[in-house]
């Protein structure tokens, strides 16, 4: 019994101290309506980890692929971009990914997100294990967060 407790704690403490690495709240996506072929999905990312990590990519069911972007000023125009490289993560830091910033986005959706959706997401990392999160799709940002599809973006994507 004594070889079992001991185990069950140290499994306990492997799982506890892995599961505190990267920690993603407050995971949301902006939901779309019939005919829109892209999508964004927002969120909270803190790095507990004793260095420096980068979001690198992620995956889903939702779409065809999935890349990370932001928005960048071109001479007074708002225009989303592909991160290359990905997403940095400064260890002990948080890094929200909002409406007008860095985002993760949903290239070749194969239905609509309807609001009151959830579905997963998993991301991965260049140092840190890959993470699935829930993704409940909503109509509005969160404290009055830009809108993300109203603001000139070049929407072309050649890559």
């Amino acid at each position: 019994m004594k070889k079992l407790l001991s185990a069950l704690m140290l499994a306990g403490l492997c799982h506890t101290a892995f599961a505190a690495d990267i920690d993603v709240d407050d995971v949301w996506a902006r939901a779309t309506v019939e005919g829109m072929t892209m999508g964004g999905a927002f969120m909270d990312i803190k790095n507990e980890t004793k260095s420096d990590d980068v979001l690198v990519g992620a995956t889903s069911p939702v779409s065809d692929r999935v890349e990370m972007h932001t928005h960048t000023n071109d001479k007074g125009v708002m225009r989303m971009r592909e991160v290359k490289g990905g997403i940095p993560l400064p260890k002990g830091k948080e890094t929200k990914l909002q409406p007008g910033g860095y985002h993760v986005m949903f290239m070749g959706l194969k239905a609509p997100l309807k609001e009151g959706d959830k579905f997963p997401l998993t991301l991965k990392f260049k140092k840190a294990k890959p993470k699935t999160v829930e993704v409940e799709v909503k109509t509005a940002p969160k404290n009055g967060g830009h809108d993300h599809h109203h603001h000139g973006h070049d929407h072309k994507h050649s890559h």
